[in-house]
């Protein structure tokens, strides 16, 4: 799959060959591996829609004129200070996980409008994505708040299930040093890898029409009663998928009211479905395909037998199965797309390993929550690279390997590399 989608091989069948190989690997028929493949899809179905119906309300949202609203507030702050514009963005995206848990909902809103002004800014959206990345990421993996308290529960209960007691809290200082990791990397991203100048990339694609009209017309717009209506939209999702906690509900509620409210008229209701899907419908597509690929990968045993395979030649040394556990644990999520999903798998196998070398508790959280985090980064089917690349490609001039996966792949990854091992051997 890696090398596909480095050969710019499109990320959807980059999946769909590696799974074939994988089944074929696997003692399965080609057959059988596309029928396993099909059923293994239905364990992202929830996400997919909800991706879908949030891009109809991130179009909802933009038709609004709000989002112009906001980024002329934007601009007069933080015009021509690249450095302050992505570590405000890498904030934005970090509030998303922890004290407003839309996740990626809100790229597709914000990221858009915002890109001729990268262009006049000769803003690398390599950096861009880097920024949206560590929102996505560093703050669950830190922080016992939101999705990261979600995170944390994952590896105190598989923790738990497999023979080694932690509290909750203790998660948290355990992901400490490898969220710093992730800090640097941001910091690295921001001020060397990606701080000069960028010509935009003409040659890619061409500005959309929409995206013409939201630079000419930024300038002239006013808080108005359709604003404050999306605001109160806005709200009621957020509001009903915190009750409820789905994301499909959320974005329901806010669809019915900006149509109640003649936010958006009734009558471009087909438009709008149609627009949302077309922003959101790749990512939606790839979650579904990355669920029946991660399925082959797990009925297949190739998880397991990987782990157990390394684990067996290991001998006593910390540093070196703390090395090893974690670069399997970043091929296994690079697969699977999903750090959340990895660690009820790898918790298992590394659990007891770890208390046979002589692992602390705290050590080995360390160690599975960073293995687990580990691949989403630069994973081609991870949401977390799949998000910014829906904002950053609105008008055709960003790759999704190259300026999301490649970038986010070398700042995150290699610093969660080594502050991981480094948290595995001193705590």
């Amino acid at each position: 799959m890696v090398v596909l989608s480095l050969f710019r091989v499109n990320v959807v069948l980059a999946i769909l060959l590696a799974a074939i190989v994988a089944g074929l690997t696997g003692d399965l028929s080609i057959t059988d591996t596309i029928n396993m493949l099909v059923s293994g899809m239905g364990g992202q179905a929830n996400t997919a829609l909800s991706y879908i119906l949030l891009g109809a309300f991130a179009v909802m949202i933009g038709y609004s004129g709000i989002t112009g609203f906001l980024v002329k507030r934007l601009i007069k702050v933080i015009k021509g200070k690249r450095s302050i514009m992505l570590l405000t963005i890498a904030g934005v995206a970090c509030l998303s996980q922890n004290l407003i848990p839309v996740h990626i909902a809100f790229i597709p809103i914000l990221i858009p409008p915002l890109l001729s002004l990268f262009d006049k800014m000769k803003i690398d959206r390599r950096g861009v994505a880097s920024a949206l990345t560590f929102g996505l990421k560093a703050p669950y993996v830190m922080i016992p708040a939101g999705f990261g308290l979600i995170f944390h529960g994952i590896i105190s209960d598989e923790m738990a299930a497999n023979g080694m007691n932690i509290a909750l809290g203790d998660v948290a200082l355990a992901m400490l040093l490898p969220g710093i990791g992730m800090i640097v990397g941001l910091l690295f991203a921001v001020f060397i890898s990606y701080r000069k100048d960028r010509e935009p990339n003409t040659a890619v694609g061409l500005e959309k029409e929409t995206m013409n009209e939201s630079a000419a017309t930024i300038e002239d717009v006013r808080f108005s009663t359709k604003h404050l209506f999306t605001i109160i939209a806005i709200v009621a999702a957020l509001a009903a998928q915190l009750i409820s906690d789905s994301l499909v509900l959320g974005a329901l509620v806010g669809i019915i009211i900006m149509f109640a409210c003649q936010v958006v008229p009734f009558k471009r209701g087909d438009t709008v479905v149609n627009e949302g899907i077309g922003m959101m419908g790749m990512i939606a597509f790839v979650m579904l395909i990355a669920s029946g690929y991660a399925t082959i990968l797990k009925e297949t045993g190739a998880v397991e037998s990987l782990v157990a395979s390394t684990s067996e030649s290991l001998g006593d040394s910390k540093l070196l199965v703390a090395t090893v556990l974690i670069l399997v644990g970043l091929v296994i999520t690079m697969g699977i797309g999903s750090s959340f999903g990895t660690i009820p798998i790898i918790a298992a196998l590394y659990v007891p390993l770890c208390a046979t070398v002589g692992f602390s508790p705290l050590a080995t959280a360390a160690l599975i929550g960073t293995a687990g985090a580990l691949g989403d980064a630069g994973s081609p089917a991870s949401d977390s690279t799949l998000g910014p690349t829906s904002g950053l490609n609105a008008d055709g001039k960003h790759h999704h390997i190259w300026d999301t996966c490649v970038p986010t792949f070398l700042h995150y990854n290699i610093p969660l590399v080594l502050f991981g091992i480094i948290a595995a051997m001193v705590l």
